[in-house]
């Protein structure tokens, strides 16, 4: 590992064992004062921290090479991890939504002290994890960043709910902001499932048109065709390929730059692994579907 890759490390590990540490405060807090918007910031919380961890193991697995058992080594851990974090968070969420509309016709007291002191400490804590990740080019740690801007305004949300309770001992504010916060954590949960899905369905990538990865690779000189396509995902930031080539080229160096630039046009696609069959005659895949075309 080099000095490169230990600092876009260095700064998620830190944010992890502060988002953690937040996490937990907010579970004891949350239980201790009453606060419903506690423990959904707490649940919120839970799920960065798991963000976090993903985006570290996936700096981490991209370092690990493949095996003669695991060929595409272990990215798929990834999208394993975010499939139980998802539903383990819209079950969380349920529940908080659930206790919300209770307290709505049966108020519970808050005791609006404690609150705010875990509120505070978890706003401090959650600049300092901004602080650690903000100016990186790395795509994960910039994600990672994301979050705990998310966190950061959660938790002066929830500073804000804590003073209003404190100077007017109207609680219902608290069961309210837990309930408009559990409402967000269920709709990214539900995103992050549906993401998921989608690259365990082995689907396009989403934010990819695989006819314009098509038009790159036709464009290379030489190229009369390229058909018989499966476009993938691995993980979240690799995009796997398999193509049929078609080309008569016959002069080995000619096609090797052939290869070559193929490779070229495929990388703004992150494509990490490619297949390509080079082919001069139509294959039968080609003709069926040119004649179902006509």
């Amino acid at each position: 590992m080099d000095d490169h890759d230990h600092a876009h490390k260095k700064p998620l590990k830190l944010a992890i064992v502060l988002t953690a540490i937040i996490f937990v405060a907010e579970v004891i807090g949350g239980l201790l004062s009453g606060s419903l918007s506690l423990l959904g910031d707490s649940a919120h919380m839970l799920q960065d921290v798991v963000a976090l961890m993903l985006s570290l193991g996936a700096m981490i697995i991209a370092e690990r090479l493949p095996t003669p058992t695991k060929t595409f080594g272990y990215h798929r851990v990834e999208i394993a991890a975010a499939v139980v974090n998802g539903l383990l968070l819209i079950g969380v969420s349920g529940i908080i939504i659930w206790e919300a509309i209770d307290r709505f016709s049966h108020p519970n007291p808050v005791n609006s002290t404690m609150m705010l002191v875990v509120a505070v400490i978890g706003l401090a804590a959650n600049i300092a994890s901004a602080y650690f990740l903000h100016g990186s080019h790395d795509l994960n740690v910039k994600s990672a960043f994301l979050h705990v801007i998310g966190d950061t305004l959660s938790s002066v949300a929830v500073i804000a709910a804590g003073v209003w309770i404190a100077f007017t001992g109207q609680t219902f504010v608290d069961p309210l902001l837990g309930l408009i916060i559990a409402v967000v954590i269920l709709v990214s949960s539900i995103s992050i499932l549906h993401d998921a899905f989608r690259i365990l369905l082995q689907f396009a990538p989403k934010d990819i048109a695989v006819g314009d990865v098509i038009a790159a690779m036709e464009s290379v000189p030489g190229v009369s065709g390229v058909h018989n396509v499966h476009f993938w995902t691995l993980c979240s930031n690799i995009n796997v390929l398999d193509a049929h080539v078609y080309c008569c080229e016959t002069d080995p160096d000619t096609l090797e730059q052939i290869k070559a630039e193929l490779k070229h046009r495929l990388e703004p696609f992150r494509i990490g692994h490619s297949t390509l069959e080079f082919e001069c005659r139509e294959c039968e895949d080609c003709r069926v579907l040119r004649e179902l075309h006509d």
